[in-house]
């Protein structure tokens, strides 16, 4: 087979096996390692694979996002090792934005003794449990409800936004890869997000490793529109070159 008609044969075993170690293609494709990493590598680059260790998967389509209590119960070490990384940036006196998400919802219990601060937000948690702290000056965004997401979104939400000066806007995202960049399945998140970027002083991404390689349908922004993206150490190596190479800040925090 030809290179195009090999790695079109690769996705199509990846469909049935979903993820495939080198041993596995070189051995069904009768090629050497090489030559299946050069595949591997093509296939990645046009953001149809992601490579792990010692093999491949395909890259998700994600169409649906769970319920925000059913996140709250997913990867809840690295949110919040990604949450204290991210609270560490916030200074006193500063006017923060918390995107709607369980990893920004870890954020709050490290914010509550910072001087001055300012958080605005569209999550109505957020708000609940800043609400206990008069020393804060909490602001919603107002907008449509997302009872899924527990927050609003939308135009209005955006309106608002766009009338705001902002120091740190910690941005969520249900799906992120470097090819694609930041995306959702939904559309209603997007402008807001991307009111976000245009009015921030400073935006930083904060996902878990666990969404990378997948996408949804509707783009957000490139990741080279963040200042920094904050997520756990256990992105895989490619990725971590990958992103190094498109020169996107990146931090990576241990997991306990």
């Amino acid at each position: 087979m030809i290179p195009d008609q090999r790695r079109e044969h690769i996705l199509k075993l990846l469909q049935e096996r979903h993820v495939l170690s080198i041993n596995e293609l070189t051995s069904m494709l009768s090629v050497s390692h090489m030559t299946v990493r050069r595949d591997i590598q093509a296939l990645e680059n046009d953001g149809k694979v992601l490579s792990v260790t010692g093999g491949v998967r395909l890259a998700a389509r994600l169409k649906s996002e769970p319920s925000y209590l059913a996140k709250a119960q997913l990867e809840v070490p690295a949110k919040r090792a990604i949450a204290r990384a991210a609270a560490d940036l916030v200074r006193e006196n500063f006017t923060i934005y918390l995107d709607a998400g369980t990893t920004t919802l870890q954020m709050v219990p490290l914010l509550t003794d910072k001087v001055g601060l300012t958080v605005i937000t569209s999550d109505f948690n957020v708000v609940g449990h800043l609400m206990e702290y008069p020393g804060i000056e909490l602001i919603h965004t107002g907008g449509v409800v997302s009872h899924s997401d527990h927050s609003s979104v939308g135009r209005f939400t955006a309106d608002f936004l766009r009338q705001v000066n902002v120091d740190l806007a910690f941005i969520a995202s249900s799906s992120w890869d470097a090819e694609r960049g930041s995306t959702t399945p939904s559309e209603a998140k997007v402008v807001a997000k991307q009111a976000l970027l245009r009015i921030a002083s400073k935006s930083v991404l904060t996902v878990d490793s666990t969404k990378y390689g997948k996408f949804g349908t509707f783009r957000v922004a490139s990741l080279e529109e963040f200042d920094l993206i904050i997520t756990d150490d256990r992105l895989p190596r490619s990725a971590v070159d990958d992103l190094a190479e498109r020169d996107v800040r990146l931090k990576l925090v241990e997991v306990e």
